[in-house]
């Protein structure tokens, strides 16, 4: 058998393997799908019709604040989901199973390979979930062409894959699993210093460059732009050089410690 035969079929196995894990124990994908679906309806319900003011100059109503915030719900559920695999992925390292496949006669990368194949369904999964509560509460992207869904559906999956190498890296080198669900939540809180809920313009001078140039933001724009019509300016190829500077460091990142991690 080839190499590359040996590598996809140990990736496969253990992606089932996290998949049958992740079916068996659900509380954690469920319990960080809550965070985005309570913040939607939170900002929608409660806080919609004063956060709309803020957007288009005062003369949005809570439809347009739906149709503003669902994008950034959907790439902080990602954020959300990929905290999951951290934890995950160090729960691997510190129950002695790593070590057990380290001496079987499968291909190294096939157990990285795994956990991230497995987190992107799950994000994929997950925005499907809040996307389909998104419509549910009023969220509509009527002007959007098929080759624009498509275009969004890959920045979601690109950034999945992004976001999910960081974790991965993130829960290697946590020493146990509260470690690495602390160390992975900016994942999560990030979205929320970025243009999701309220424009850049609307944030503090001072503090406007962080907002813009992070990389929720660029995407979240870069989803809007697909969806809702508005304009993506430079956001488009920005979303794209932070997703796949992520994927690179966090690959390396996470290869480099699991070769080396003694545990």
């Amino acid at each position: 058998m080839s190499s590359l035969s040996l590598a996809v079929r140990d990736s496969n196995t253990m992606l089932r393997r996290n998949l049958l894990h992740a079916r068996r124990y659900p509380s954690m994908t469920l319990n960080l799908l809550l965070t985005p679906v309570m913040l939607l309806l939170l900002f929608v319900y409660i806080f919609g019709d004063v956060m709309s003011a803020g957007i288009d100059g005062g003369g949005a109503d809570r439809s347009d604040y739906i149709a503003y915030i669902v994008p950034g719900i959907l790439l902080m559920t990602i954020g959300g989901t990929t905290i999951g695999t951290a934890v995950a992925v160090s729960m691997d390292m510190n129950e002695g199973i790593i070590a057990r496949f380290r001496t079987m006669a499968i291909h190294r990368g096939s157990v990285l390979v795994g956990h991230v194949i497995g987190s992107v369904l799950q994000c994929v999964l997950s925005v499907i979930l809040v996307g389909a509560i998104g419509v549910a509460i009023g969220f509509r992207s009527t002007d959007a062409t098929l080759l624009e869904w498509i275009a969004a559906f890959g920045l979601l999956v690109l950034f999945s894959m992004a976001l999910t190498w960081v974790a991965v890296g993130m829960g290697l080198i946590s020493p146990n699993v509260e470690a690495a669900s602390n160390n992975a939540l900016p994942l999560i809180l990030l979205p929320m210093l970025s243009s999701a809920f309220v424009p850049v313009d609307a944030m503090p001078g001072w503090f406007q460059p962080i907002a813009e140039y992070q990389p929720f933001t660029a995407a979240i724009e870069t989803l809007r732009g697909l969806l809702l019509g508005t304009e993506i300016g430079h956001n488009g190829w920005l979303a794209v050089v932070w997703c796949v500077g992520l994927a690179v460091l966090g690959y390396f990142w996470s290869t480099s410690k699991f070769n080396q991690d003694p545990r």
